[in-house]
This record gives structure tokens, C-alpha cells and sequence, in this order.
């Protein structure tokens, strides 16, 4: 059990990306990393284009969301198919619970645009 009110937001210490907090809510530790856990994008915050070769499950816990062409908000759920690629951006901010089964692979980016291009953002 975690009880996740008790968990410190910490901030996602990854490079391109800020305003984005993260709590582990489920570490596995044969793999070395968390599969399960609760994202907090600050107002305006952005996460660059990527993949999720196992695939991504989202739920919104408050606020607003877009993952490519998809905008969610309190409520919403999300199922992203192994392969999908999309950008993330919360206009207002949110919070949002992510079960991602494999690591995530960031798209390498020959220039802005053409990342945001190919991210569907």
C-alpha cells in the first residue's frame, strides 16, 4: 500500500523537460524502474515526443491534458496502443495516474519542428 498524500512531488529530472513532478507509486525492482506512478504537469508544462513500445494507460485526476491529438480532462481515461507516438502539453496543469509497462523511448529530434511534427502535437 502507499499512501501517496505522504509521498513528496519530486521533480521528472529528465533533459527538455520541466514543470513536471513525479511519485513513485509502484517501483519494480528487477526491472529498475517504475511502471506505476502519479505525474503533476504544472500550467504550461510540455513532455517531448515519445513511444511507448509496451503501450501507456492514463487517468486524469484533475485538471487538463493533451497527448497528440487527444485532450483529456478529470475523469478521462486513456489506453495508447504500443507504438503510438504523441507529445504532451497541459495547458492548465494536472495531475494524472500512468501505468507504462516498458520504458519509454524519446524520439530524437533533428529539429523542433520536425519533432513536434512527427509527435502529433
Amino acid at each position: 500500500m502507499v499512501r501517496s498524500n505522504a509521498i513528496e512531488w519530486q521533480p521528472l529530472d529528465e533533459p527538455e523537460v520541466s514543470g513536471v513532478y513525479v511519485k513513485v507509486l509502484r517501483f519494480d525492482t528487477s526491472a529498475l524502474r517504475a511502471p506505476t506512478i502519479l505525474l503533476k504537469f504544472d500550467p504550461g508544462a510540455t513532455y517531448p515526443g515519445h513511444t511507448h513500445p509496451g503501450g501507456e494507460e492514463i487517468f486524469v485526476l484533475e485538471g487538463d491534458i493533451r497527448l497528440g491529438k487527444d485532450r483529456l480532462h478529470a475523469g478521462d481515461y486513456l489506453f495508447t496502443a504500443p507504438g503510438n507516438i504523441h507529445a504532451v502539453q497541459s495547458d492548465a496543469g494536472c495531475v494524472v495516474l500512468v501505468s507504462v509497462p516498458e520504458e519509454v523511448e524519446k524520439l530524437h529530434r533533428k529539429s523542433s519542428s520536425a519533432g513536434m511534427a512527427a509527435s502529433g502535437a
